[in-house]
């Protein structure tokens, strides 16, 4: 097992407080590892530890569906000593937060749980445990972590790799081969949309889901609207109404598959309430819906450096001043940074657009341009930090 510093060294300081630890994200991000990392750190602290697994997407625990076959599993397996609970995939249970409350209120119990829908952990959990719990959400692999579970040198040459495959934790088990890494990702993009997507909330048209995402993934870094989506799959023959478009694009967010930002302006502050970005979860999965292809590659880079900064712990906005627009606006900690991100930076005008951008914000906070080339010895033009992408990947904001 490779141990995921970002997550376990995040996680480590809540091992045997009084809180229920969650950990959500899509599926196959690597959630499960990470509960057994956790219990390799808990076995280094408390030798006579008693651990209770759960893993509800094995065949040998399919039997448990509801509340009181929970409690009974649990309870045939608890000693008087500590036990730690660990549940995976929590949420395919019925009324499983009955459970959970109930055995945090006990001395004797660490409860650890993961899950693959944003809305249930992030709001209806949070009202019913009313502060009893703590959430991180895991994401795929960052490319620093790429490099190490494929034992890939930190370079460009990894890089592509990672540009074209993404960052889901099983593919070092397959060989490097495109159909093959492919066909697996194309499995999972099917089994989140069916089991995360589509079951769950009962969709009669699967296929415009599809739809919908490809549409996502021809506009990457775009801002767009509802409504300009159902202008568009008007003019393809597709006639849906904005108010399920919207539905759908928030369905496609709690199972963690694309990421949505908002407006907001630099001076004032304020965020807009019409225009989006999406961005995908994982860059591999979108690869895989519509294929790699290089006339993509300026929306790849700008999805990559924005599920960088993600993981890197920021809240991240798309910024306005006056007309012009920065990729992102990200904020962490009263701090922020700016960031611009393009393929090349071979032409002026384009190096006019980028730099001059960021040079019209009137504050001290860092700003970078982020590109795939080189741009100059010096990496700076007119005060403004140039980072190529795996420079940038490397950066420790």
């Amino acid at each position: 097992m490779i141990r995921r510093n970002l997550y376990i060294d995040a996680i480590k300081p809540y091992i045997g407080k009084d809180l229920i630890k969650v950990l959500t994200g899509q599926r196959r991000v690597g959630k499960s590892m990470i509960l057994k990392l956790l219990a390799k750190e808990i076995k280094a602290i408390d030798n006579s530890a008693n651990f209770i697994f759960i893993d509800k997407e094995g065949y040998e625990f399919d039997y448990i569906k509801t509340d009181k076959e929970l409690n009974d599993y649990i309870d045939s397996k608890a000693k008087s000593g500590n036990n730690y609970l660990f549940i995976d995939e929590v949420q395919e249970i019925d009324r499983f937060e009955l459970i959970l409350r109930s055995y945090n209120k006990k001395d004797n119990f660490d409860i650890y749980c993961t899950g693959s829908n944003a809305k249930i952990f992030s709001s209806e959990l949070a009202t019913y445990l009313s502060g009893r719990q703590i959430i991180f959400q895991i994401g795929s692999l960052n490319f620093q972590e790429f490099c190490l579970f494929h034992n890939l040198e930190n370079n460009q040459e990894s890089l592509l790799k990672y540009i074209k495959y993404g960052g889901l934790p099983y593919l070092i088990h397959l060989p490097e081969n495109d159909k093959i890494r492919f066909e697996y990702l194309n499995n999972i993009f099917s089994t989140i949309l069916m089991r995360d997507v589509v079951n769950r909330h009962q969709i009669r048209d699967p296929r415009f889901l599809s739809d919908l995402l490809k549409f996502i993934s021809d506009n990457t870094g775009s801002i767009f609207s509802a409504n300009k989506i159902s202008k568009y799959l008007k003019s393809q023959q597709i006639t849906k109404n904005v108010s399920l478009i919207l539905n759908y694009l928030s369905y496609l967010e709690d199972a963690y598959f694309i990421n949505k930002i908002k407006k907001t302006d630099v001076q004032g502050k304020k965020h807009f309430e019409v225009g989006k970005k999406y961005y995908f979860e994982d860059i591999g999965l979108r690869n895989a819906l519509v294929g790699f292809k290089m006339k993509d590659i300026a929306k790849i880079i700008e999805n990559i450096v924005f599920l960088h900064l993600k993981n890197s712990g920021y809240n991240i906005n798309v910024g306005y001043l006056h007309d012009k627009e920065i990729d992102f606006v990200a904020e962490k900690d009263n701090e922020k940074i700016y960031v611009q991100a393009t393929y090349l930076l071979s032409e002026q005008r384009t190096i006019d657009r980028e730099f001059g951008t960021l040079m019209n914000i009137k504050d001290n906070y860092p700003k970078y341009v982020v590109s795939f080339d080189s741009f100059s010895a010096l990496n700076t033009y007119k005060g403004i930090k140039h980072l190529t992408l795996l420079e940038f990947l490397n950066h420790n904001f």
